[in-house]
C-alpha cells in the first residue's frame, strides 16, 4: 500500500471505475477464482516454470509481470493446436522488454482463437495495480475456459477444490 501512496490519487470517474474492479476482482477471489488460475497455470508448466508461490494477488501479478510465463502459457496451448509459438525474451532487463512479452502473449492468445475483446492492456500487468490485474484474470480466467473447448490437458476447472485435491 505504500507505493501506492506515491502515485496521484485518482478522482472523479476514474476513481469509481478503479474502485468497481477492485470489487470485481476480491469478488473473483472469493469465488477462488485467482487460485484456480493459478493452479492450472502450474500444472500446464509444470517443471517449465517456476510455479506461482501464492494466492494473493501482487504475488501472483509479481511473478507473471515480466510476461515471460503468460508467453510460456500460450506457446503450449499454441502448440497443442498445430499454431506458431510467439516469440518472448526470458531475460527481462527493462519493463520495455516485459510490455513486448505481454503484447506477444496478448497476440498469442488472438492467434489462438480468442476475441481481441478477452485480451488486457499490457499495462493491465505492468503497473501492478489490483483494479486493473482484475483484467488480467479475466483473460487467464477466459484463456482456461477456451483451452478447454479445445480440449486442452490439464483442463481448466475454474474451480478451487479440485485445485487444492491435487497438491
Amino acid at each position: 500500500m505504500s507505493s501506492e501512496k506515491l502515485r496521484a490519487t485518482k478522482v472523479g470517474v476514474a476513481y469509481v471505475v478503479e474502485q468497481k474492479q477492485e470489487q470485481n476482482y476480491d469478488r473473483e477471489e472469493e469465488a477462488g477464482v485467482p487460485q484456480a488460475v493459478i493452479c492450472w497455470i502450474n500444472a500446464v508448466l509444470d517443471g517449465e516454470h517456476d510455479k506461482i508461490p501464492g494466492g494473493d494477488w501482487k504475488s501472483f501479478c509479481n511473478h507473471i509481470k515480466d510476461g515471460v510465463m503468460i508467453c510460456k502459457l500460450i506457446n503450449k496451448l499454441l502448440k497443442s493446436d498445430s499454431k506458431s509459438p510467439v516469440p518472448f525474451q526470458k531475460k527481462v532487463m527493462s519493463p520495455f522488454v516485459a510490455l513486448t512479452n505481454i503484447e506477444n502473449f496478448n497476440n498469442g492468445c488472438k492467434a489462438y482463437g480468442m476475441p481481441q475483446e478477452s485480451t488486457f492492456a499490457s499495462v493491465d500487468l505492468q503497473e501492478g495495480r489490483k483494479a486493473g490485474f482484475y483484467n488480467v484474470l479475466t483473460t487467464l480466467h477466459s484463456l482456461g475456459f477456451f483451452a478447454n473447448s479445445k480440449e486442452f490437458m490439464p483442463a481448466y476447472t475454474g474451480e478451487l477444490s479440485k485445485c487444492l485435491d491435487r497438491e
